[in-house]
């Protein structure tokens, strides 16, 4: 075997190597992706559920009329534009819904099917109902890392847009977060607090 012959093998082999290699990690990446999804695949209509349960009698199970009307009740209470007021809107829990689904929602739940199941039933019908995703929560713990719109769209979805009219740099969007966030997030601010870490 001359030494190029060798060369070649030896070239072939860590070629093929390095392909595998990247072809294992496109799929292992893939795959991680995909469970990402799927653990907030209907996430929305999952905890929309869940709260609805917790807040019910257990004789309402029994009764789907009852039940469905609980439901409704339960509607009202979430701010229109909410994620929750959305999914009541899908499913037809609120007085302006333009479809009907939601005797799809009730009797699986008067049988006290779970609540992930239900939401799969309902995703064959619909599929935006699985679409929905809450807003993963900022760090606050790295205010001075965001962007001003960043900043902008903590106090709107606080609803404290005009809290900061005239703010004018982003220093001023930063002060305004943490002296409001103590009323807007409590938990966060003790957080923020007790790691010591508030890079504001």
């Amino acid at each position: 075997m001359t030494m190029t012959t060798m060369t070649r093998s030896t070239v072939t082999t860590v070629s093929i190597t390095i392909t595998t290699v990247f072809l294992l990690l496109c799929i292992v990446h893939n795959n991680e992706a995909k469970k990402e999804k799927n653990e907030r695949d209907c996430e929305v209509c999952i905890g929309t559920i869940e709260k609805f349960k917790k807040e019910i009698s257990d004789e309402l199970y029994g009764n789907t009329e009852k039940l469905e009307a609980a439901f409704r009740k339960f509607c009202k209470k979430f701010p229109n534009g909410g994620k929750e007021n959305r999914f009541c809107y899908y499913v037809g829990g609120t007085e302006d819904a333009a479809t009907g689904i939601l005797s799809n929602l009730i009797k699986p739940l008067s049988y006290h099917l779970p609540a992930n199941k239900i939401c799969e039933k309902l995703k064959a019908m619909d599929a935006q109902i699985c679409e929905l995703r809450y807003d993963v929560k900022p760090d606050y713990t790295k205010l001075n890392k965001m962007k001003v719109g960043e900043l902008k769209k903590i106090l709107s979805n606080w609803g404290e847009d005009a809290a900061c009219k005239g703010c004018a740099e982003k220093s001023d969007f930063i002060k305004k977060i943490r002296e409001l966030m103590p009323k807007h997030e409590p938990e966060e601010w003790k957080k923020v607090e007790a790691s010591g870490k508030e890079d504001l």
